[in-house]
């Protein structure tokens, strides 16, 4: 197993982190700067390679607003992920999707060969959610096999904090 931080970080540190990222939201310049204390504070408690944030746009279509790679994944790239699996799963299930491995990247994104050659071979995607609504995910990939079911309980808190930013 990489060693991940994700769930062994003490409740004292997610609490920490939650913390500064809602003070964060109540600064100036969003949703730039609340973007990045998530990735911040997710990096911290969960790890992760490639972080993107996407807007939902219609039923299908979605938005990149943040990524941590502009080079591979450029911010206002749009896509449609609703017609797939995935994003019966995400966004209209409005439940998150663990990817363990290189097989569940290529069942979720077309685009899994240029993460694949990124070095990313699992995935978490959280759906940021509000008044029954999908506004967006949080897509955070790693090494093959590197997140876990208990990642999903620590990053939901931080994803949530950008219903303001997404709505």
């Amino acid at each position: 197993m990489p060693n991940a931080p994700s769930h062994r970080a003490s409740a004292a540190a997610q609490s920490a982190a939650l913390h500064h990222v809602l003070r964060v939201g109540a600064k100036a310049g969003q949703p730039d700067t609340l973007f990045e204390a998530v990735e911040a504070a997710l990096a911290e408690v969960v790890g992760h390679k490639l972080f993107t944030v996407l807007q939902v746009h219609s039923a299908d279509e979605v938005e990149r607003l943040y990524t941590n790679m502009p080079q591979d994944y450029p911010v206002k790239g749009r896509k449609r992920m609703g017609p797939t699996p995935w994003g019966k799963h995400v966004l209209d299930g409005q439940e998150p999707y663990l990817g363990r491995n290189a097989e569940d990247i290529r069942w979720a994104f077309p685009d899994h060969e240029l993460i694949e050659s990124l070095g990313c071979r699992s995935t978490l995607n959280i759906p940021v959610l509000w008044n029954g609504r999908t506004l967006g995910t949080v897509n955070m990939l790693h090494e093959e096999d590197y997140y876990q079911d208990a990642d999903i309980e620590v990053a939901t808190p931080l994803v949530q904090a950008l219903v303001p930013a997404l709505s």
